[in-house]
């Protein structure tokens, strides 16, 4: 047993001693916690390791301090310091002041619960992914953080992008850097005071000193070409980013908005799908920009890419309540179809507990009741072995658990012979435009699984509807087998359904089928059973996405177009088509900013350059380092958590 106190810079007692606690200079000590350690007088050079957690003996450690096995952090601590076994299912932050932690909490919406004593604990300097079926409050929950309806600090900055910038006559570039208020107020006095040193005032000389130190302190002659790096990396031109807010899309003004959120660094960032609005390269660039976040960030995101390069840790929303998880998504996946399987066996062994009470001649009622009253003892003295822990919640009986799993299925297509579709010799560009495409020739066989690739406004879209016949070539023609049939997805395609219908009537509508052959088709693409008897204008983006999803598989189609159709997806939906995709046999062209679809699909890469379609030669690794270089940004390389 440890002492309660040990002094660190002496050692561990049989181990090879710590160096001095001076010497570690990492230590992350934030101007916003100005006293760091208001619990430990004596430390340094005491410590006290009786609130060590991950010891099972030392109980209430303190929120902002774990070493664990390998810390990037420490690299002076001795590579065979002892860690005794920690919970797989636990989170730990670590070496990083907590700056929110805020236990049970509950929010509702319309009525409904979303979360119920949950408890939210944020950590500063870690990348959060927030995850969790849709519909559950995800969103929800980062609204209230922003209105600071949780008990967030004041002293902690707090932004959530999700507006898009007002359309004025400001350019872009304008629109990033007025977002730094304190850096224009500082600039106006800088004139003001300048304008003050020409009468000799003394006082105005050595304030101007002052400000001058102030906007070298926050990098203020740096600021234009921080923001323009930024508005490049997410698809601006350098004409574009001085075009007046007013005259871009929806679309481009959200990514002026995420610019500017980049741009200022709160303290704590919060972003709701912020690939939605990109396309691949900007989804790129921000991965990479991303993973050298030094602040504090917690992301909803549908791409499992995103979240595995990115995150540091994953908040799962389950239950009403919130899960943590140190590592990305993957790791996450893992550690939570692992904890699934170990419930599993916990609730087995209730179950043959209440059937052997009730063989013995106890009721049902009876039977529940002994078993809470064994669990209640066994709280209470895993609560004695641990007074610290506090208060717990009375036991309740396991349920079930409750696996989600969605699975999408094309139907095979006939053999055709290739080409089975292709341009020949096309132009095209709209009226009053410079032509988008001159003299594109190629085809595709029932093997082809290709992915178009490129920056937004090159024509990706464009070419798809030119291979479906949506758009007319001003020169050339599209060629197709006389047998083919093309299935094309869209996300306007959700938009054209018709609203007033169900959606089990727009299927029995669209292809004759039986009530229950309507269902049972959306039910193989995700569709909740009671969502198939809800006018479709009830329905979420993602649930009339699935039922277009259900209408493209009726028709049996020997090509699969798709464009950008993870968005409105769940990432269990998204594995779902990759792993439907992989099954067809016919062939699919997509288009898509999820990297993960891409190379689950093994696409190959055709990227639209130059009014010109062309192969990439090598993978897709290949082709994010050459849209990187091509920004003058430097590839990150996290190591895996």
């Amino acid at each position: 047993m440890f002492p309660p106190f040990f002094p660190i810079s002496r050692g561990f007692p049989h181990f090879s001693p710590f160096p001095p606690f001076p010497i570690f200079p990492h230590f992350p000590f934030s101007p916003h916690f100005p006293v760091v350690f208001p619990r430990f007088p004596h430390f340094p050079p005491f410590f006290p390791i009786s609130h060590f957690p991950p010891f099972s003996h030392f109980p209430m450690f303190p929120p902002f301090f774990l070493i664990s096995r390998v810390s990037p952090h420490f690299p002076h601590f001795p590579p065979f310091f002892p860690i005794p076994p920690i919970s797989r299912f636990s989170h730990f932050p670590v070496f990083s002041p907590r700056f929110s932690q805020l236990e049970k909490f509950s929010i509702s919406a319309h009525g409904k619960e979303l979360y119920v004593n949950a408890d939210l604990y944020i950590v500063a300097g870690r990348r959060y992914g927030l995850v969790g079926p849709n519909g559950k409050g995800k969103t929800t929950l980062l609204k209230h953080i922003a209105n600071r309806a949780l008990s967030i600090p004041p002293n902690i900055d707090v932004l959530l992008c999700e507006q898009e910038v007002l359309a004025d006559d400001t350019p872009a570039v304008q629109a990033v850097l007025r977002a730094d208020t304190k850096r224009l107020r500082l600039l106006d006095e800088e004139r003001r005071l300048q304008g003050l040193l020409d009468s000799g005032d003394d006082a105005a000389a050595e304030r101007l000193e002052k400000v001058y130190e102030e906007l070298r302190a926050i990098g203020a002659a740096a600021a234009e070409a921080k923001a323009r790096r930024i508005l490049a990396g997410l698809g601006f031109t350098p004409e574009m980013q001085n075009r007046a807010t007013r005259k871009f899309s929806g679309g481009w003004r959200m990514r002026v908005s995420l610019a500017r959120a980049l741009f200022l660094e709160p303290t704590l960032l919060m972003l709701d799908e912020p690939t939605n609005h990109l396309d691949l390269n900007a989804v790129i660039w921000l991965n990479n920009y991303l993973q050298s976040w030094k602040k504090t960030l917690l992301v909803v995101s549908h791409d499992q890419g995103f979240l595995d390069d990115v995150c540091t840790d994953i908040i799962h929303l389950d239950s009403q309540r919130l899960h943590y998880y140190r590592g990305n998504y993957m790791t996450f996946k893992k550690m939570y179809q692992q904890k699934q399987k170990e419930l599993l066996k916990q609730f087995e062994k209730q179950e043959k507990k209440l059937r052997d009470l009730k063989a013995g001649g106890k009721s049902t009622k009876q039977a529940e009741k002994q078993t809470k009253e064994a669990l209640t003892r066994k709280q209470q003295k895993c609560r004695r072995r641990a007074p610290d822990e506090g208060s717990a919640e009375a036991p309740e009986l396991l349920r079930r658990p409750r696996e989600y799993s969605v699975r999408f299925t094309f139907p095979n297509p006939p053999p055709l012979s290739p080409p089975i579709l292709g341009l020949h010799g096309v132009d095209f560009g709209y009226e009053g435009q410079e032509l988008l495409f001159r003299n594109l020739d190629f085809g595709i066989d029932m093997e082809s699984r290709v992915c178009i690739v490129g920056p937004n406004g090159v024509g990706k879209s464009t070419l798809l509807q030119l291979l479906t016949g949506a758009l007319t070539p001003l020169r050339g023609q599209m060629r197709r087998n006389h047998r083919l049939k093309v299935g094309f997805f869209n996300q306007q395609a959700a938009e054209q359904l018709r609203l007033e219908e169900t959606a089990a009537e727009f299927l029995q509508r669209s292809f004759n089928l039986a009530h229950q052959d309507a269902r049972r088709c959306l039910g193989r693409f995700g569709l909740e059973g009671h969502a198939h008897t809800l006018q479709i204008a009830k329905l979420s983006g993602g649930q009339k996405a699935r039922v277009v999803f259900a209408e493209l598989s009726c028709r049996e189609p020997d090509v699969l177009i798709l464009d950008e159709p993870t968005n409105n997806l769940d990432i269990e939906s998204i594995d779902a088509l990759a792993d439907a995709i992989n099954e067809y046999k016919g062939a699919v062209i997509v288009v898509s900013h999820d990297a993960r679809l891409i190379t689950e699909t093994n696409c190959q890469l055709w990227v639209v350059e130059e009014q010109g379609l062309s192969q990439i030669d090598g993978d897709f690794d290949d082709y994010k380092r050459e849209v990187l270089e091509a920004l003058g940004e430097v590839v990150v390389h996290r190591p895996r958590e």
